[in-house]
């Protein structure tokens, strides 16, 4: 769904295929962070996301690890699930369940000329030399139809059928604990009403696991991990879901809750295998993996579903220059190389929570890598690939977005500006490519505007502060790490594609040699 939006926003048609007849009830999902909330702010949808959120959950809350909800505490992991999050960006974290968001998603992308079909899987793909034929098999009647496209995009979960026919295979940990996610209504509101906490983790002799409940305490659900002791017997623990009848569901959110006697209404159950792998290729010819199909990881910091979304709005800018002549296709050779680094990173952050909140005899049989702050796994990913001109010394993998000083590669620094009388973020004036100047680099704004009126297709903006933009706190240049007659060329994805710390000699040749570049 947010594939389609994405496209729909660079005015590309597309054609979403889904298995389920209507959106799944079950609260799935739920945990967005700033750098996806950013991505909703470009579509226009943030403030009815936002909307959305405070009818469910507490807007602010804790993360917390107890021996029970009735219980006592054993540790705070996170104080308040926004704290500093003013400082690297204009958007905050939220809750919102994926029975609510995804309609939100879908308005916006019909609106700009998706369609979806539902009740289809695929389960043939062909490619030939400027398209992808897909086989669609309705789940019920089973008949067939064949559809084309330019391109295809697999977001089909973690048994991707398109990445099996593709024969991609997963590198990485493998399954390390055979997980329950149970849905429950229970009212815990006299242990949490009082209490802003946003994800309670449970460590005691029944169970491993955490809770997310709704605004009131009364629903939600409970992912368990471990059962018994896994110092015991860590095979028989990690088998969390060996038995799923309603009695044993119940016991287990009891054990949680601490409550014996709690009264306990089954709402579903959902058995999934807690893993850490990355596909070994994100493309094949004009098809693309994106999503669960391409990394897996455990649910620990809530980045599965929120890596899924970056890979789509990754992919949407290259595949919308393509499809209008202004980019050459090789443009979408960078979409591995950027979203497959991100992914590891994320990937093995996630196991490294897993460890640390719900399983740390792990780590006296598998090395982990040090836990990174949040803001390093949601905006602090660094891309490296022919898209982007990258300057000598610059990071790999991640790094502190509070320090990335616009180096290329990194997601463009958050700087209040204002523009017509508006307070706007940097990341607010992204719809195509962006040059933003200091005061001083009023050559580079030309210079853009005439390379972009040159090309077909490409939209580039172009700012200089004090000229279109006001910087009233006097921050852009020392966050973007250039002089004030510099510059910094951004991408549609908010991304720094190059930069210029002063103004050179025929910045028009400049900025055209690295526009040629970027677009392959």
């Amino acid at each position: 769904m947010s594939a389609a939006m994405f496209l729909a926003q660079h005015g590309v048609p597309s054609l979403a295929i889904e298995r389920l007849k209507e959106v799944s009830q079950l609260p799935r999902a739920a945990f967005f962070h700033m750098r996806t909330l950013e991505m909703f702010r470009s579509a226009g949808i943030e403030q009815r996301v936002r909307d959305g959120s405070k009818v469910d959950f507490v807007p602010e809350g804790a993360i917390v690890l107890m021996d029970a909800v009735a219980g006592k505490k054993i540790a705070d992991i996170i104080g308040n699930l926004n704290e500093g999050v003013e400082a690297v960006s204009p958007c905050r974290r939220l809750f919102l369940n994926q029975p609510n968001l995804e309609p939100i998603l879908w308005d916006r992308a019909r609106k700009g000329g998706a369609a979806l079909l539902r009740e289809h899987e695929v389960v043939g793909v062909a490619e030939d030399g400027d398209g992808v034929r897909v086989t669609a098999r309705h789940v019920d009647t089973g008949a067939e139809r064949e559809l084309r496209g330019r391109y295809l995009l697999a977001a089909d979960g973690a048994h991707s059928k398109v990445r099996e026919l593709l024969g991609i295979e997963y590198d990485g940990r493998g399954v390390f604990s055979n997980s329950l996610t149970i849905y429950f209504t229970a009212d815990l509101s006299p242990w949490l009403k009082d209490k802003p906490i946003a994800v309670l983790y449970v460590n005691n002799a029944t169970l491993g696991g955490f809770f997310r409940m709704n605004r009131a305490s009364t629903s939600g659900f409970l992912v368990v991990n471990t059962v018994g002791d896994p110092k015991a017997d860590p095979v028989a623990a990690s088998n969390a879901a060996a038995d799923r009848s309603d009695a044993r569901l119940v016991e287990l959110v009891r054990a949680a809750a601490g409550v014996p006697d709690l009264p306990v209404q089954i709402d579903g159950v959902a058995r999934w295998r807690a893993t850490a792998d990355v596909a070994r290729a994100f493309r094949k010819g004009r098809v693309f993996v994106a999503g669960d199909a391409a990394h897996l990881m455990p649910p620990n910091g809530g980045f599965g579903g929120n890596t899924g979304i970056h890979d789509a709005h990754n992919l949407a800018w290259k595949l919308g220059l393509v499809l209008n002549g202004a980019a050459g296709e090789s443009l979408l050779d960078s979409y591995e190389p950027e979203r497959k680094s991100a992914s590891r990173f994320t990937v093995e952050q996630a196991f490294s929570r897993y460890v640390a909140r719900t399983a740390p005899w792990v780590a006296a049989t598998q090395a982990t890598e040090p836990i990174a702050h949040d803001f390093q796994i949601e905006i602090g990913y660094v891309y490296k690939s022919p898209a982007i001109l990258s300057e000598p010394g610059s990071p790999d993998g991640s790094t502190d977005p509070r320090q990335t000083r616009g180096t290329p590669g990194t997601r463009m620094p958050h700087v209040w500006l204002v523009r017509d009388g508006r307070q706007l973020s940097t990341l607010d004036l992204v719809r195509g490519f962006l040059l933003l100047a200091g005061s001083g680099g009023g050559g580079w704004v030309a210079a853009a505007k005439a390379v972009a009126a040159a090309r077909s297709g490409l939209a580039v903006d172009a700012y200089a502060m004090g000229d279109g933009v006001q910087d009233p706190e006097h921050a852009f240049t020392t966050a973007f790490g250039i002089g004030e007659s510099g510059a910094a060329l951004v991408r549609p994805d908010g991304f720094v594609a190059w930069r210029a710390t002063e103004m050179v000699v025929r910045p028009e040749a400049v900025l055209k040699d690295v526009l040629a570049k970027i677009l392959a």
